[in-house]
């Protein structure tokens, strides 16, 4: 008679207490960061303070979260319903936990990867720090997400090392109100970061796949300041021009007169140009009244420029 009083009140607890767990994994799992100064990049948001002190390391998570999961069967064995939604519950408290550790791995690559070198425009590091990488990966990538390194996507190509995503992207000087143009969208993680400075983003992917993906991706995930067209970057978009600033994310022969003529006076482009299949030198464009001026930034790896008709553009 004792147990069967007792089921209830139990089952009632177990799920009270469950609902005050899932709201404090969800107000932590789900913080959005904005800095708002300089200064917040000295701040504890990017260094070990209060949030990351907090933080549940994976390994400790998933013992809690196991015996968690025994505790709960046990206290509530005897209904079904009960333990349905609990086994929900919990699914939701890893997913939201999973969340929580992107953010915490992201702050880490902006912290380690960006400010240690010489990323220091605030809007550079603010988009890197929001734009969630891992969405732009292969699901057996996403651990791999904010490692210093490029990844495969498919279809040969790559995402660019978040470092030379960043830099490229910093050496720009973007405004809010500019029009910008990418050519070699590959999983649309630059023109993401890109979308979170600037007004538009033009984004161009000769790979049919990669385009169709790309543009359900940042569609998903509430980019509406990116355009995906697919189509040989080369000739770049006319329509559409002329362009506050151009971002070319492929190694070409050289620079392609028709992205030179669509780039605006006083306009910058970025752009890796060199050997296929060697070190190219990632240059940065500026056009003049009467004059365009050309700068060797620094030797970078690239996959190459691929046209329609041939694997490199010149």
């Amino acid at each position: 008679m004792g147990t069967t009083f007792l089921k209830p009140i139990l089952s009632k607890c177990t799920l009270l207490f469950l609902q005050v767990l899932s709201n404090f994994y969800y107000a932590r799992g789900f913080e959005r960061v904005e800095p708002t100064s300089t200064d917040a990049y000295s701040q504890p948001i990017l260094n070990y303070g209060a949030n990351d002190q907090n933080h549940f390391d994976p390994f400790i998570k998933a013992i809690f979260l196991g015996f968690l999961k025994i505790k709960i069967k046990k206290v509530i064995s005897m209904n079904k319903i009960v333990l349905l939604l609990a086994s929900v519950l919990l699914m939701c408290i890893n997913t939201v936990t999973g969340q929580e550790d992107y953010l915490f791995h992201r702050k880490q690559m902006v912290k380690r990867q960006l400010q240690a070198r010489d990323i220091n425009d605030l809007a550079t590091l603010t988009a890197m720090l929001n734009v969630p990488r891992h969405e732009f990966v292969p699901e057996n990538m996403k651990v791999r997400a904010y490692t210093d390194g490029p990844l495969p996507i498919g279809n040969g190509q790559t995402i660019s090392q978040p470092y030379i995503v960043a830099f490229m992207t910093q050496v720009l000087h973007l405004k809010s109100d500019y029009r910008v143009l990418e050519i070699g969208t590959g999983s649309g993680y630059q023109a993401a970061v890109l979308a979170k400075i600037v007004d538009s983003v033009y984004t161009i992917e000769i790979v049919e796949d990669l385009a169709k993906a790309s543009k359900k991706r940042l569609k998903d995930l509430g980019y509406a300041n990116v355009i995906v067209k697919w189509g040989d970057g080369y000739h770049g978009l006319p329509s559409k021009a002329p362009f506050d600033a151009i971002m070319v994310t492929a190694g070409a022969d050289s620079i392609p007169q028709p992205l030179i003529d669509q780039l605006k006076v006083g306009g910058s482009m970025i752009i890796p140009v060199g050997p296929h299949h060697e070190v190219r030198q990632l240059v940065l464009v500026t056009k003049k009244k009467n004059k365009v001026h050309t700068r060797n930034l620094m030797p970078v790896r690239f996959v190459p420029f691929t046209r329609a008709n041939k694997p490199d553009g010149g």
